[in-house]
């Protein structure tokens, strides 16, 4: 019996933690975030299994889907017509049917998300409730999207409107880097002062940390720059891009050493990205000349691609709540009534309020603290859309399906100037914002920018 009882409450626990609760202090981002997971799996699995599956008629895959009743003929059309300009190449056939996929589930994940903003904004506490409704509506409309024709609401409607979706993320992310960066930064320096305030010399390992990692992250930039130039120099747009980013790397650092603005950590964080953008550049060129990586798939690329958005997704949503929670006035209001109660433990800090205790006592400022965070918990959902969008276009390189390579290989579905360009304007985009939060300072010396 107490096995059972175990099992059941452990049963339950997972059951909340997936479909949500209405408990006091909860606001539902975290269900928002499994959602999103969610969708990102299903685009990979249709872009590399289901979507190359059905358009050859071959695999497990496409004989349980054709082992439907009169469902083989329709989803086959579905998925075929939009791709049938590749029909004497089945590598490019399979990579059109694999966006295909990709294009269904995140547009069902973003307009999913951009309709709960629309609902939250009205209702905030409707972010929080109906999750098992809300997961069974997503998964059915993803077996619904298989017999719907790509063109032209994927194919057609969906790419146009994710290309944009993505452009407004990738100015989103850059401010979200820079931002993340700086306050890596201050956090370790205040770590480090109340350190010293506790005990003097005592905060120096903080510092020095600070240190060790400005140094791993300028030594794998030269080392990135270095490798970039001995494998990728054989075409000049290639040695312009390198270049460029070398010098961008070295100005941005004069130029927050030169002043006392900024931080070298930071400085260091905007480098090894700017580098990173580089060799996501100088790799996605189509020239078999210019590229030795032309036709392999960009894992890497895409890894750190959806770590970047990952971050993003974090701090975005998370940070404002937590400094909500963790307010001086939060803090001071439940100093005030814990003599009272007896019942609030100070010494547990609440980052999550998703993982509030939910018994013991609510008090006002619980209650107005809830209500500030599902206030803003609409704006979430818009970033979620907006993630949903980059997420679909870093996986299908914005929507260009790219010829073959001199072996009559398909060539990475990520390759091609478009997306060569989209990069190089993300790139300076972020060093041009990060420059701007340096000169910034000294050109309005009355203002605030911190």
């Amino acid at each position: 019996m107490a096995f059972v009882w175990v099992a059941c409450s452990a049963g339950q626990s997972l059951c909340q933690a997936c479909f949500g609760t209405t408990a006091q202090g909860t606001t539902g981002r975290k269900r928002s975030v499994l959602l999103l997971a969610f969708a990102i799996a299903a685009s990979l699995w249709f872009q590399y299994s289901v979507g190359p599956s059905i358009v050859s008629q071959e695999g497990w895959i496409w004989k349980s889907y054709r082992a439907i009743p009169g469902s083989g003929k329709l989803i086959y059309n579905a998925w075929y017509e939009p791709c049938e300009e590749y029909s004497e190449q089945p590598d490019l056939m399979r990579q059109c049917a694999g966006m295909a996929g990709v294009f269904r589930s995140m547009s069902l994940a973003t307009f999913f998300f951009l309709a709960n903003a629309v609902a939250t904004k009205i209702v905030p506490t409707l972010n929080k409730e109906a999750w098992p409704a809300k997961y069974a509506l997503f998964f059915f409309g993803i077996f619904v999207s298989m017999f719907i024709p790509s063109y032209p609401l994927f194919s057609g409607f969906f790419l146009w409107f994710a290309r944009l979706g993505a452009a407004l993320f990738v100015i989103l992310q850059q401010v979200i880097l820079i931002d993340v960066a700086y306050n890596w930064n201050d956090d370790f320096v205040e770590r480090a002062n109340e350190a010293d305030r506790l005990a003097y010399g005592s905060g120096s390992g903080w510092l020095q940390c600070i240190v060790a990692i400005c140094i791993t992250f300028y030594t794998t930039s030269i080392v990135a720059i270095g490798m970039m130039y001995a494998h990728f120099d054989e075409c000049a747009s290639n040695t312009w891009v390198i270049t460029l980013t070398l010098l961008a790397v070295v100005g941005m650092t004069a130029l927050q050493l030169s002043g006392s603005d900024g931080s070298l950590l930071t400085s260091s964080v905007m480098s090894l990205y700017a580098v990173y953008l580089a060799f996501s550049i100088v790799s996605k060129n189509p020239i078999h000349e210019c590229n030795p990586r032309l036709g392999e798939n960009d894992v890497w690329g895409i890894t750190i691609g959806l770590l970047l958005t990952f971050v993003s997704l974090v701090w975005t949503g998370f940070s404002w709540s937590a400094e909500a929670r963790l307010s001086i006035d939060s803090v001071q209001s439940a100093k005030a009534v814990a003599p009272q109660s007896g019942d609030i433990n100070l010494e547990v800090p609440f980052l999550d309020s998703d993982d509030q205790p939910t018994t013991g006592l609510v008090t006002e400022q619980d209650n107005q603290v809830e209500s500030e965070n599902l206030t803003h918990v609409w704006k979430l959902n818009v970033v979620m859309a907006l993630i949903c969008c980059y997420v679909a276009m870093i996986l299908t390189g914005w929507g260009t399906v790219n010829g073959l390579d001199e072996n009559h290989n398909a060539a990475n579905p990520t390759v091609g100037h478009v997306n060569m360009s989209i990069l190089g304007v993300s790139q300076w985009m972020a060093i041009l914002l990060y420059s701007w939060t340096l000169v910034a300072p000294r050109v309005f010396p009355d203002r605030d920018f911190s």
